[in-house]
């Protein structure tokens, strides 16, 4: 009787580590090129949580095939909130407020927030296999890393204004705007950097990087220009004539709206545009951390930034052939791709004292 239970115990043995071998040769196979042999564990782990929670400002349009690929790829299904760069910040530091984070990954356009969140200890570390082939400025860390390049441009109304008459040069947009006072008074957009994350970062970034920011700020006062919230509250405004130019809006937006609008244009400055990269971390107490990890990895392959820049989100790497990478968008918007360096310098205008005096400095630029 013993014996009998010995051997069944030992068949049953057998038996487990022969399923436990198939499980980690299938896993191996599942390894990219170029991974540590023991990213086969990531794998596993990732596979039995099963899920992952991102807080993001990216519209799920943008990213579907980058979900749908990584879902059909590993199964894991993807528990995907847009809430906005507001809302995805405010969450996360509510959420570990109470010990009960949610969010595996945060992925936004406001640079500044995300510093904000890895500054204040929100962010884990993590070394990922793709950084090597990310530009120096798009990693901080090894916890904040730049899934994108996105200009910042000039949407404008193709049947008041024409394109050879557009500005050529940031210099050249202030003039622009003083000397068409009339034909533009009441008709210039931009965002409000009160209400909008990435709103605030584009002026802000300017103001950092341009000593005539405010001279723009004023003649845009001038012109009687409206602000909002959202460039795509801009677009339908610029589609439908009531303006016919907006300033400093989400420019991977309009390469694409150009293509459905006819009446509708995309201009950037030759000598200087500014490119934000929507930033992903991996939240300090992330309940799903290895699903975290490889869904943040594939983002960063060459696989998950061609998906990107098919949905319009042109990659940060410049050996994905797929749309834009960030090669060919600088030769898109004319040689001055200027992208934004994922450092400490985002947070510059995020002290209370300084993001107040600039909120004021705005106002009273504007006339407001």
């Amino acid at each position: 009787m013993n014996y009998t239970i010995s051997a069944r115990s030992a068949v049953f043995a057998v038996g487990t580590a022969l399923m436990t071998a198939f499980a980690a040769a299938a896993f191996a196979q599942d390894v990219p090129a170029g991974y540590p042999a023991g990213y086969a564990d990531v794998i596993a782990a990732a596979k039995e949580e099963g899920t992952v929670s991102v807080y993001t400002s990216t519209d799920a349009a943008q990213s579907q095939k980058l979900q749908d690929a990584f879902t059909k790829k590993y199964g894991i299904k993807i528990a995907y909130n847009d809430l906005g760069t507001n809302g995805a910040y405010n969450q996360v530091i509510s959420e570990a407020a109470a010990g009960q984070t949610t969010a595996d990954v945060v992925w936004s356009s406001a640079m500044d927030l995300q510093m904000t969140l890895v500054q204040e200890g929100y962010a884990a570390e993590y070394a990922s296999p793709e950084t090597g082939h990310l530009p120096a400025w798009a990693n901080y860390k090894n916890m904040l890393f730049g899934t994108t390049v996105e200009p910042v441009g000039v949407i404008y109304n193709t049947k008041a204004l024409s394109e050879d008459k557009l500005p050529k040069t940031y210099a050249d947009m202030i003039a622009f705007l003083k000397d068409n006072k009339a034909e533009l008074q009441g008709k210039v957009a931009t965002f409000d950097p009160e209400k909008s994350g990435s709103g605030f970062l584009h002026h802000s970034n300017d103001a950092r990087n341009r000593s005539d920011f405010w001279d723009l700020a004023k003649a845009m006062g001038e012109d009687g220009a409206k602000i909002y919230s959202s460039s795509g509250g801009m677009k339908e405004t610029v589609v439908s004539g009531e303006n016919v130019i907006a300033i400093n809006i989400i420019g991977s937006y309009a390469l694409d709206w150009v293509k459905e609008s006819p009446n509708l244009g995309v201009h950037f400055a030759s000598d200087y545009t500014p490119a934000f990269s929507r930033l992903a971390l991996i939240t300090r107490d992330a309940p799903h951390p290895n699903a975290a990890k490889l869904f943040v990895d594939f983002m960063l392959s060459a696989e998950g930034q061609s998906l990107l820049a098919e949905g319009g989100l042109p990659s940060v790497r410049d050996d994905v052939t797929a749309g834009l990478n960030i090669k060919t968008l600088n030769e898109r918007v004319g040689g001055g791709l200027k992208p934004i360096a994922v450092d400490e310098g985002v947070l510059e205008y995020m002290k209370p004292t300084k993001r107040v005096q600039f909120l004021n400095d705005w106002k009273a630029a504007l006339g407001r």
